[in-house]
């Protein structure tokens, strides 16, 4: 059986490297994306199952990639799951207008992983 492909795009090794382990014990495979700007091209190329990505990075804007797989139309039916601090909100907004289908915090993804999963993967 194939294993799916999910790309995970972070900065921080915490909790961007649980949330790799959590995929792999899911039975995903994964693909880090270490520059968000190669995050369309990469999309297109590997067509991921999805996308979880860290919308707070400091050195790249990540709420851009996320617009570029949207704007692509074979890209754009890619769920992408952005994640960021707990407490901060500020990213919040711009992760949902750039295309993200799901915003939360760290905690709440790597604890409830599955379910977040299911929901982004949900056809309607």
């Amino acid at each position: 059986m194939t294993q799916p492909l999910a790309l995970v795009v972070y900065e921080k090794l915490l909790p961007g490297t649980q949330l790799v382990n959590r995929l792999q014990d899911l039975s995903y495979r994964v693909h880090v994306v270490n520059d968000p700007e190669s995050l369309a091209a990469c999309a297109q190329r590997e067509k991921p199952m999805l996308v979880l990505a860290d919308v707070t990075s400091t050195h790249h804007d990540v709420c851009t990639a996320i617009r570029q797989l949207r704007q692509n139309p074979d890209t754009q039916h890619i769920p992408v799951i952005a994640f960021g601090p707990d407490a901060a909100s500020a990213w919040q907004a711009p992760a949902q207008a750039a295309g993200a289908v799901l915003v939360t915090g760290e905690t709440a993804l790597l604890s409830h992983l599955p379910e977040f999963l299911e929901q982004a993967l949900r056809v309607e």
